[in-house]
């Protein structure tokens, strides 16, 4: 385990010089204090968790200090937010501190958001809020430990500076995570702007550096933008089977990996809707949950087009023409885990598709229905859960087809269904009441409800004794909580 001035730096991004990024140095917070930490993304940089208890870890993640070896950087993009591009966007209240690599030979951005004005701030103040910082670590960590690809988030440390959104707030910064922070939008700025020189470069860095076994292809570009199609296709039908709803589906907010980040009023689902708006400023739904499928493959068609000067038209349809197909092969395949079920049969869709419809026109809690699911035998289960339901017949009818496809599936014991169910079926979920609640009690100053929220969440499909209140249904004013872009 390394201390804090053992990380070892190769700022890779920031080589790339000043087209592609601005040198800024974080403004720093009053009072800073550490409000969480997470020891598993520590871990990443081989940092020993204790340091986090030490008064420099607190000046180095709010601005205080620097290490020598660092070189913040504000990178510049654009991008299509809700479906009208902006010519200029870039990190407007993060930075790149600088890129460190572990003793596996993993390098990770260390990127600081909330650390103040760049020159891509517009008309902003460079800050974020204690309530999204919270959020966004809350998620970062909440969905890698589902699963789901994502970046990550090593701590978010509070401060008493004044921040003005709707009242008065607190700023705080957090740290995430990732192999990268390059966005579908980096490639459109270049695009856009016609610098076909300093797009060639970015196309470089992005092959060398994070999809090198393209190299090997004899159209390694071609091959490049394939993974990126399979990769988002996955990361979305993760998000759909997992009822997460990203919120700001931005081409600015696509990772060129593939992972899931710029978290903002995300929300996963309670009660099952397929309709559901997590973000109260999108008034036309255009990031409804049940439209992430194709909004996922509309950004991958912009990128495409930003893509074009080095790959042909026709390649770039066809390998968006896999987008969907692969889409839904993983999305049945999670399904079917969620189930229970080890074999594919033709109907399994269509199963799929009932069970959806009967719980969308009930209520049903979406993430506690699977979990009850797979606590005893399928007869067992649904005669528990069948009180739930408005159309009792209905669910009656599609229990009976489940059973049949349970004792069809293959040969194992209740104790292993229900193993095999449990291990893909999470007890707990950020819900955004509970976020909200730990909120409340970190701005009063209590940050011990954050701190064990993350530690549940780190845990998701284990029953942890004394936490039955977190895989609760939440309360009536739990369900209707608005969240938007403001942090």
């Amino acid at each position: 385990m390394k201390a804090l001035d053992e990380l070892t730096f190769d700022n890779r991004f920031a080589r790339l010089g000043d087209a592609f990024s601005t040198h800024v140095l974080p403004e720093p917070l009053d009072e800073p204090r550490l409000v969480v930490a997470s020891n598993a993304a520590m871990a990443l940089l081989d940092l020993d968790p204790a340091v986090a208890e030490t008064p420099v870890f607190a000046e180095l993640f709010s601005g205080h200090k620097l290490w020598a070896e660092a070189e913040p950087r504000a990178m510049i993009y654009s991008g299509h937010q809700f479906g009208g591009y902006t010519p200029q966007l870039g990190d407007g209240r993060g930075l790149l501190l600088g890129e460190v690599y572990n003793e596996a030979g993993e390098h990770w951005d260390l990127h600081l958001k909330g650390a103040g004005m760049t020159p891509y701030s517009r008309m902003g103040d460079g800050r974020a809020v204690l309530r999204s910082s919270i959020r966004e670590f809350l998620a970062s960590e909440a969905l890698h430990a589902l699963g789901i690809p994502s970046s990550r988030a090593l701590c978010v440390i509070g401060s008493s500076t004044p921040v003005w959104r709707e009242k008065q707030e607190r700023g705080a910064m957090v740290l995430r995570l990732a192999p990268s922070h390059i966005r579908f939008g980096h490639f459109e700025y270049f695009y856009y702007t016609k610098k076909p020189e300093q797009q060639a470069e970015l196309a470089e860095h992005v092959l060398n550096l994070h999809y090198p076994e393209c190299r090997e292809q004899p159209e390694p570009y071609l091959a490049m933008f394939r993974e990126i199609v399979e990769r988002n296709a996955e990361m979305i039908a993760k998000w759909q089977a997992y009822g997460f709803c990203h919120g700001v589906m931005n081409t600015d907010n696509m990772s060129i990996l593939g992972i899931t980040f710029d978290f903002g009023p995300f929300a996963f689902l309670d009660d099952f809707d397929a309709h559901f708006i997590c973000n109260h400023s999108d008034h036309e739904g255009r990031y409804s949950f049940s439209n992430q499928v194709p909004i996922g493959q509309w950004n991958l068609s912009a990128l495409a087009q930003a893509l074009t000067p080095f790959i042909s038209v026709d390649a770039l349809k066809e390998s968006l023409g896999l987008y969907l197909p692969l889409y839904q092969a993983h999305y049945l395949d999670l399904m079917r885990r969620r189930l229970g079920l080890t074999t594919a049969e033709d109907d399994d869709q269509q199963l799929v598709e009932r069970l959806l419809k009967l719980m969308q026109n009930s209520g049903v809690d979406y993430t506690l229905f699977f979990r009850r699911l797979g606590d005893e035998s399928a007869a067992l289960a649904a005669a528990r859960l069948r009180d739930d339901f408005v159309d009792m017949a209905g669910f009656d009818a599609w229990a009976e087809q489940y059973k049949e496809r349970v004792a069809r599936d293959a040969d194992s014991s209740e104790e292993q269904r229900r193993e095999r169910m449990h291990a893909v079926n999470p007890l707990y979920i950020l819900r955004n009441y509970l976020a909200q609640n730990a909120i409340t009690a970190a701005e009063s100053g209590d940050y011990s409800e954050v701190r064990r929220l993350h530690e549940v969440l780190s845990r998701p499909f284990e029953e942890q004794a004394g936490m039955e209140q977190y895989a609760q249904r939440p309360p009536d004013w739990g369900k209707h909580l608005e969240i938007s872009c403001s942090s």
